[in-house]
């Protein structure tokens, strides 16, 4: 499955546990009115509607499955299947919450670092009642003793940057970004409309509206290096519900130059991690990939970094500009050396 494909089905998954208890807090309400606050279609909203009918408890018979009488004038839930009653975790499970939310708490902007914090706290005390009352060592605790939040969890202070996007995100707001393309190897000023968070490949993006660009980009947290949340409304140029569509990291803008390449079998690894496209896989194993590139004098530097792993075939240009460099460096090397 593409990382795009995972995060609309997590989308979809986070979208359909909500709807139960939101449809008991707001009963009769129709499909239109309710698409509208949750974000979606009302195609889609009655698409989810159909796929929850069926899902509920385990056996799975007609008193098992969560029971809704829904039409495009009307939903109400007529049995939840338990999915409104309070959650009550297992040590394992609350363990594993507690690692994933300090993991969500080391992506930036993925979560509210102070509200995670107070969940993490919550827990660990819920977990440590729970245990005590057993007998038993608290969760995640050797010794017997307590876990607080002081004492038992890391701290974490969200950067100013990362503050900003979100609040950006959450008001709807454009923001003004000062931001570090690797692909082109400069540093940008652009205004964007940010559209949602997303973490992909262990990283974390805001996916936006890129004015300059006029398309959907996305835009890495840590490449961010300054940020301000304009006072006026975000207007991405897209329709939101079909965002998920562009998640790519690299976009193949045909204006760019082309670069071919041969990447030696050892080195394949480099697909993953560059937008290059495999044209022919060679006798030898290695493999021949074209990859677009605005800037000629990072392009050629990057080559040169992986030494005998990538050789130019095209265009001769950069081919030159990589024998020049090599050149260069072993002139220096040998100076250096004397």
């Amino acid at each position: 499955m593409s990382p795009a494909g995972g995060n609309r089905l997590s989308s979809r998954l986070s979208r359909l546990l909500n709807l139960v208890p939101y449809f008991i807090a707001n009963p009769g309400i129709s499909a239109a009115e309710a698409a509208s606050e949750l974000g979606v279609t009302t195609t889609q909203l009655m698409t989810d509607l159909n796929l929850l009918w069926v899902c509920g408890l385990p056996g799975y018979g007609p008193g098992d499955l969560i029971d809704l009488s829904f039409s495009e004038e009307s939903v109400e839930v007529t049995f939840s299947a338990g999915i409104d009653r309070p959650l009550r975790l297992t040590s394992p499970e609350a363990t594993a919450l507690l690692v994933a939310l300090r993991s969500l708490c080391e992506l930036p902007g993925t979560v509210d670092p102070t509200a995670a914090q107070r969940a993490i706290a919550k827990i660990e005390s819920a977990a440590g009642a729970a245990a005590a009352h057993r007998g038993e060592a608290p969760t995640g605790s050797e010794d017997g003793t307590q876990p607080t939040a002081s004492s038992g969890s890391r701290e974490y202070v969200e950067d100013p940057v990362t503050a900003t996007v979100r609040s950006g995100l959450s008001n709807r707001h454009a923001l003004r970004i000062t931001y570090y393309s690797a692909s082109r190897d400069t540093v940008t000023e652009r205004t964007i409309d940010p559209l949602r968070l997303v973490v992909l490949d262990n990283h974390s993006y805001v996916q936006g509206w890129c004015r300059e660009a006029e398309d959907v980009r996305l835009f890495r947290f840590d490449r961010i290096d300054a940020a301000q949340e304009l006072d006026e409304p975000a207007r991405p140029g897209v329709d939101e519900a079909k965002s998920g569509e562009y998640l790519e990291l690299f976009a193949d803008d045909a204006a760019l130059p082309e670069a071919t390449l041969r990447i030696t079998r050892d080195h394949l690894w480099l697909l993953d991690f560059y937008p290059m496209k495999v044209e022919q896989i060679e006798p030898d194993r290695s493999v021949i990939a074209t990859m677009r590139f605005a800037s000629a004098e990072w392009m050629a530097r990057t080559v040169l970094g992986f030494g005998s792993a990538i050789t130019v075939v095209a265009p001769q240009s950069l081919a030159e500009a990589v024998r020049a460099r090599a050149a260069d460096a072993l002139t220096a090397y040998v100076t250096s050396a004397h």
